[in-house]
């Protein structure tokens, strides 16, 4: 491919001015230009009024964001509460239909933090709503900072399994990792293979097991050093890698 990979990022719905707004935050738009060297093209949480099918024929890649709210509990039969809020159901309408019919022609993946709980119960998973209220579990959550650097600092190692994509990537491991996350994966979905795990058996990377290309979930933020930290860095080439290698419909 001789022109920049176009990457599908699916948006949040945010209310600004009496307005609604698709956005996206743009630590992820500046990793896929300046690391990935792609196009990203923001797509609207509009589920029943977007083809999907004919947009995934026109772009490379796509690119699943980490995101202040939470996938709804109704999406992996748990009860909803206030105190798991806030949420957003069309992006999660949205990216439901989008993962399916991304692994289904094959078209390259990445799902970081909110993304990676999303590709998890696209597969039939649930998570857990507040990984710090369960027995045994590290908070996971970020620290109050004013900085976003301390925020998304690097904290903890996470352990790559042997001979797996992550793996092939990043090499054995451990690597170190952020952490900014409340929700977390539960039941592992159905066809979806664990990549790594933290220290307190949090499942913080999987991948598609029968994908045909490049489909990979990461629970930490690779985007906001991929640009000086040499892991995240590589998953953003390997990601680029794939869209470029993605063959063209004529």
């Amino acid at each position: 491919m001789s022109r920049p990979p176009l990457i599908a990022l699916p948006a949040d719905v945010r209310t600004f001015e009496n307005y609604c707004w698709h956005a996206a935050p743009d630590t992820y738009l500046k990793a896929l230009t300046r690391v990935a060297g792609s196009i990203p093209i923001l797509v609207p949480a509009m589920a029943e009024e977007i083809d999907v099918e004919a947009l995934l024929a026109r772009v490379d890649g796509v690119m699943l964001t980490g995101s202040v709210s939470n996938v709804h509990p109704d999406r992996y039969g748990a009860p909803p509460s206030v105190a798991h809020e806030p949420f957003d159901p069309d992006r999660d309408r949205m990216t439901e239909r989008l993962i399916r019919t991304t692994i289904a022609m094959g078209v390259p993946l990445l799902a970081i933090c909110r993304g990676h709980q999303e590709l998890n119960v696209a597969f039939g998973g649930t998570l857990v709503p507040e990984l710090q209220e369960v027995e045994g579990r590290m908070d996971h959550r970020a620290i109050k900072h004013h900085e976003q650097r301390e925020r998304f600092a690097i904290r903890h190692d996470v352990a790559i399994e042997r001979g797996g994509l992550l793996a092939s990537i990043v090499g054995p491991g451990p690597i170190r990792v952020n952490s900014l996350h409340r929700q977390g994966i539960d039941r592992l979905g159905d066809g979806l293979t664990v990549e790594a795990r933290a220290p307190d058996g949090t499942i913080e990377a999987v991948s598609v097991t029968t994908a045909a290309s490049f489909a990979l979930g990461v629970q930490w933020h690779p985007e906001y050093w991929a640009e000086t930290d040499a892991a995240s860095r590589a998953i953003f080439e390997a990601f680029a890698a794939a869209c470029r290698d993605r063959p063209q419909l004529s």
